[in-house]
């Protein structure tokens, strides 16, 4: 019985043109380009280079964010650039980048915020003069 089961299924694949190969599966979409699987330009990411500047002299700290946070202590004048990829989503409500200066001293030797700046794609987005005076902060919300 077996072997008339086997017979016939052998038979009926012959006789609708298969080759055999039942690995290889029919495409559905034979008459559709790949191109239109590909996510669109507005789903894509968006790339920046952004790049914060501190100016200065001797040792200060530093706290940045651009994916995430982060605190380092550095010598003055000080300078970070990163690349940044922002979806649809982040494009649309926008992600703040941000650098925090620490304290420089002064030729009078007194301590002041450090200036700053933020670049985006090379263009200078924001700045802070540092000093006395200021946020003592850069920051700028990247779309």
């Amino acid at each position: 019985m077996a072997i008339t089961a086997l017979i016939a299924t052998t038979g009926l694949t012959a006789a609708c043109g298969s080759s055999g190969d039942v690995d290889k599966p029919e495409r559905a979409d034979k008459g559709s380009s790949a191109a239109s699987s590909k996510p669109t330009s507005k789903d894509e990411g968006r790339t920046y280079e952004v790049t914060f500047e501190v100016g200065g002299k001797g040792k200060s700290t530093v706290a940045y964010n651009l994916d995430t946070n982060r605190f380092e202590q550095v010598t003055l004048p000080w300078k970070k650039s990163d690349k940044i990829t922002l979806n649809r989503t982040e494009r649309k409500v926008g992600i703040t980048v941000s650098v925090v200066p620490g304290p420089m001293i002064l030729s009078n030797g007194q301590a002041a915020a450090a200036p700053c700046s933020i670049f985006v794609d090379g263009k200078k987005v924001t700045n802070d003069p540092g000093g006395a005076e200021g946020k003592h902060m850069c920051e700028y919300t990247l779309r």
